[in-house]
């Protein structure tokens, strides 16, 4: 395992880290107002689009880097934004992904190259009663009807559900299970109401209602003989929290670093109080470690090591518990600065929550940890 990036990749950060600040510069990053938060999300795919970031992870080319060099990309986007970085991510990693991985040539022809290109925002459809699938089974059917197939079924918690051009729903069609293809105009596509969260200001969350949704059979991917198409799902979702932790936990770190060596109490820097730098040193300590494992996730999938599934859980576990810890931390650094609406830290303890419960959760995450090691 050789972590050390390249000049190539270290360039690449250099050029996202340019984009986002620039993009920050000039607009709010986390909109409140769901259309204009559209707006800001097609804006960001769009200079995201002229560096690779959009394809990391997706396309497979000796010119794109790998998924160590995309975990520390994720880690900067999700720094300046954890709304936007979430959009982005579920357009391009997750439904990016689908497409590539297990979609015909026309298929990637017509779905992943806009997606890629910036130009339409993908979504991906995966929760039905609670937010993730690892003990229901799923409800959403197809069924066939000559050349057509209708779909039937409520999804929620639908990241970009709003707002994406392409939705991918997770269900089953003939009892195997499969991945339909859906356009934002497609009849029987009823979005819902926007749901209000915790955390993740600017992002667009909401459930969609699936009415015999009519879509063409070459619309539809699979169907897959067991649920194995699925589980990647799931672990690339977990990878997409993990990558989202590690920028929380840089912005709130650097938040309460750049407070502590400025603000001043009895007559020094509170950087100068050994409680202070405890707490820091406490919070670089889990930052670098939550980078090293996410790090080592990344080289496991892309080696495809057998023990990639439980790692990726080790460290959903550890990077998404570690961002809520170290956000907190920064608050109390903070003081009453931190307690104000609006700052990075303060941002990052309401979002880290979300990465505990969706995905994979941490409870049933611990769950596949232990069998793991019990060789269950």
């Amino acid at each position: 395992m050789n972590f050390d990036f390249t000049q190539q990749e270290q360039k690449l950060f250099k050029d996202i880290n340019d984009a986002m600040l620039e993009m920050a510069g000039e607009r709010t990053l986390e909109e409140k107002d769901p259309g204009n938060a559209g707006k800001t999300v097609r804006e960001a795919l769009i200079r995201l689009e002229k560096t690779s970031y959009l394809k990391l992870g997706t396309v497979q080319d000796k010119d794109i880097p790998g998924l160590c060099a995309m975990m520390g990309a994720m880690e900067i986007v999700s720094s300046f934004s954890q709304s936007l970085y979430l959009s982005v991510e579920m357009s391009t990693r997750l439904f990016g992904r689908i497409i590539s991985t297990f979609g015909n040539k026309e298929q990637k022809n017509k779905w992943l190259s806009p997606v890629l290109g910036g130009k339409k925002l993908g979504a991906v459809a995966l929760s039905e009663k609670s937010m993730n699938i690892d003990n229901d089974p799923m409800a959403t059917t197809g069924v066939r009807e000559n050349a057509v197939i209708k779909i039937s079924g409520t999804k929620n918690y639908v990241i970009n559900g709003l707002t994406a051009d392409f939705t991918a729903v997770a269900g089953t069609i003939e009892s195997k299970p499969a991945i339909f293809i859906v356009e934002k105009e497609a009849t029987g596509l009823i979005p819902g109401k926007p749901l209000v969260t915790m955390g993740y200001d600017g992002l667009s969350v909401s459930g969609l209602t699936l009415d015999e949704c009519r879509i063409k059979e070459c619309d539809v991917i699979g169907p897959f003989e067991d649920n194995s198409a699925f589980n990647t799902l799931k672990m690339w979702e977990n990878q997409i929290l993990v990558g989202g932790s590690l920028g929380m936990m840089k912005a709130s770190f650097e938040s309460a670093k750049t407070y502590a060596k400025t603000h001043r109490t009895g007559g020094k820097p509170i950087i100068a109080y050994q409680e202070v730098a405890f707490k820091l040193a406490e919070m670089l300590t889990l930052l670098q470690t939550s980078q090293l494992f996410a790090y080592r996730v990344a080289w496991a999938a892309e080696a495809k090591n057998r023990e990639s599934e439980v790692l990726t859980c080790c460290a959903k576990v550890f990077c998404t518990e570690a961002a809520e810890r170290v956000s907190g931390s920064a608050l109390q650094i903070l003081s009453g600065e931190g307690y104000l609406s609006g700052n990075a830290a303060e941002r990052a303890y309401r979002c880290a929550k979300y990465g505990q419960i969706a995905g994979t959760s941490t409870e049933i995450a611990r769950v596949k940890i232990g069998n793991a090691a019990l060789g269950a």
